[in-house]
């Protein structure tokens, strides 16, 4: 591909980044300016009133607020741990004041938000406040910064990336090692750390559904370890960058992991940065300072409402003392963090994370990019621009990045570079053990996605629920129960457009009962993992509300899980139910054409699959055709009317 094709292709994809973030922002607007509050309550974007429980300085230097809203109390809500919120009130002069922040943590009715404040002004204390979702500009300004920088190098090794990655030059490859070898792991999986280690540009590692891609990944980068002292890893999700950074900790590795704090789960908080100062050996001067500014700061608070002259200079005053005791604190952290920095061995953080101050200065030689099949192109390129090769690892069969824009993805945005460097298979290692599921619920995907490639390790072959064939149905380790011709029809919640089908929750939660009590009756005394997907929020939300309906036996079950198919990415459960949800005459399936998406949620299962749904309106499609063909050839297929009650 020549340069100016290469460019063309790039600045296409900076045009289709703006026509996205566009529709994100104007989904953003119907949500919040189009929409009543009572509308945004009912949507679980806003929370109206609330009240604040307390507050306290937290991490930098922040104030971490509990708050609780006191109305509504029923209704479902989407804030969620890292989520952006702004904190408003609605002043009687219809003035609008707002306080931004990130959620911490988040229940049923109360949640932790760290305020980007060092102080709440005086509006807190006054009139009636809400919570809303914020829209995040964020990530965009960055990818279009990164793609700026890429498509304006004109040398130097950005340019030398770009040419490779557009398929202008080939990868080069060193001499791959042969003494590199990990006894745990299988002979793919060496094969792909030999392959990764010898890129002298990208290197991919395919790893579909329970084939160790993130163990690999570790032993990859702990090797890479050995010779460079320090590399970046990345993934698209704080999720995805939590587990990398536990597993690399569990090796032994010195693991720094950036990212907000509202954003970095606990238990992982002593491999962050505010963790790392915490016990670092110089500490207890920035304590003491903080302490100092603490006592100043409650003096401070203590004058929430101001009604003269001298209370409003002691509260200044106070605020004051504070801020030079933190200033003196930062003193101190700064020399802390440069240490922080210098010794880590692996630096943990999202791409957008990439870009901040502290790393601004910093050039690797490695990235490690993990669940590259959810980041658009544009976000990889963020953190690439600070390294000198690039290690892929992903499934480009499995979950893909969330365009909002059907113009965007119908024109390309969709398209990772994952996607792109799979094709080139000078660089690509196939992980093709898995130690997931049973040979049966492996082959439907070995076949569809991956050309025969799979080969189910021997610990999980031949696992079932229970080795009884003349039990009937339940020991088998698929079934497809049809609902067609029940009149199931799917429904629509008019506000969220999400479809349920009650239908199909009724037959699952009947199933579910026989096949416990057929478990049960098995006298088997080890307990069951139970997960139940859906494509759709509304039929999730449908079975979460109802299932303690059906008098679910939970004595068999050691975990129910009730999720949509992107919170089941990276899980696994003895046991998957999954709904389909759409059933209509005009055979519309929507979300169903995603069978990436598809494929997440069959690959779930580790010895039994059911999936419920309407052979009438998705068995015109090629995907869902072959999985009732593999069911109806195999005897894994059944009628909804068994299990109608």
């Amino acid at each position: 591909m020549s340069d100016s094709i290469s460019l063309q292709r790039l600045k296409n994809l900076k045009q289709l980044l703006l026509v996205e973030r566009e529709e994100d922002y104007l989904q953003y607007k119907e949500e919040f300016l189009k929409a009543s509050i009572e509308k945004r309550r009912q949507k679980g974007v806003t929370w109206f009133p609330i009240k604040i429980n307390s507050e306290e300085l937290g991490y930098a230097d922040l104030i971490q607020l509990e708050v609780e809203r006191t109305t509504h109390l029923d209704f479902a809500h989407q804030f969620s741990s890292g989520k952006n919120v702004t904190i408003f009130s609605n002043q009687a002069n219809n003035e609008v004041f707002e306080l931004q922040g990130t959620i911490k943590a988040s229940q049923k009715n109360k949640l932790k938000i760290i305020a980007h404040t060092d102080e709440l002004p005086d509006w807190c204390y006054e009139g009636k406040l809400g919570l809303n979702i914020q829209f995040d500009d964020n990530s965009y300004n960055e990818m279009q910064k990164a793609l700026d920088t890429v498509i304006t190098s004109t040398s130097g090794r950005i340019k030398e990336l770009r040419e490779k990655l557009e398929g202008a030059e080939s990868f080069a490859f060193e001499k791959e090692e042969d003494s590199v070898l990990f006894p745990n792991l299988n002979l793919s999986q060496n094969k792909a750390i030999r392959k990764a280690l010898s890129a002298k540009d990208v290197a991919v590692i395919h790893g579909p559904p329970g084939t160790g891609k993130t163990t690999t990944l570790v032993h990859a980068i702990l090797k890479c370890v050995q010779t460079e002292n320090q590399v970046l890893v990345c993934a698209p999700t704080n999720t995805a960058v939590d587990l990398l950074s536990e597993k690399l900790n569990e090796l032994g590795l010195n693991v720094l992991r950036l990212g907000h704090p509202a954003r970095i789960s606990e238990e992982l908080m002593n491999t962050s940065v505010d963790g790392k100062l915490l016990n670092h050996k110089n500490y207890y001067e920035i304590k003491n300072l903080r302490k100092t500014a603490e006592e100043y700061f409650k003096m401070a608070s203590k004058y929430k409402r101001v009604f003269g002259k001298q209370d409003a200079q002691q509260r200044a005053a106070f605020y004051s003392e504070a801020r030079n005791c933190l200033k003196e604190a930062r003193v101190i952290e700064d020399y802390i963090l440069d240490d922080l920095f210098s010794t880590a061995h692996v630096i943990c953080c999202t791409p957008v994370t990439s870009s901040n101050r502290q790393l601004n200065k910093k050039k690797f030689n490695t990235l490690f990019f993990d669940e590259a099949s959810q980041a658009l192109e544009p976000m990889v390129w963020i953190p690439l621009l600070k390294c000198n090769r690039l290690i892929l690892a992903g499934d480009n069969h499995q979950l893909p990045p969330v365009v909002k824009s059907l113009i965007a993805q119908k024109d390309g945005l969709q398209v990772t570079m994952l996607d792109r460097c799979i094709e080139r298979n000078e660089a690509v290692s196939l992980l093709n053990k898995q130690y997931r599921m049973n040979v049966p619920i492996m082959h439907f995907s070995n076949v569809y996605f991956y050309n025969h490639q799979l080969e189910a390790d021997k610990s999980v072959a031949n696992s079932v629920l229970v080795n009884d064939e003349e039990d009937g149905f339940y020991n088998l380790p698929i079934e497809f129960i049809d609902t067609a011709g029940c009149s199931f029809d799917e429904e629509q919640n008019p506000e969220t457009l999400s479809s349920y089908n009650r239908g199909e929750g009724n037959i699952l939660f009947n199933h579910l009962k026989q096949l416990l009590a057929w478990y049960k009756q098995h006298a088997i005394t080890v307990k069951i993992e139970i997960g139940i997907i859906s494509p759709y929020k509304e039929q999730v939300g449908w079975l979460k509300e109802n299932y303690t309906h059906y008098e679910i036996d939970l004595e068999t079950i050691s975990e129910l899980r009730i999720k949509t198919i992107d919170g089941f990415q990276g899980e696994e459960c003895d046991v998957i139910y999954i709904s389909l949800v759409r059933s209509n005459e005009q055979q519309i399936i929507g979300f169903l054409n995603d069978i990436r998406r598809m494929n997440v949620a069959i690959t779930r299962a580790k010895k039994k699959l059911v999936v419920i749904g309407d052979s009438a309106t998705v068995g015109n499609h090629p995907f869902y055709k072959a999985f009732i063909d593999y069911c109806e050839k195999n005897k894994y297929y059944r009628s909804a009317w068994e299990f109608v009650e």
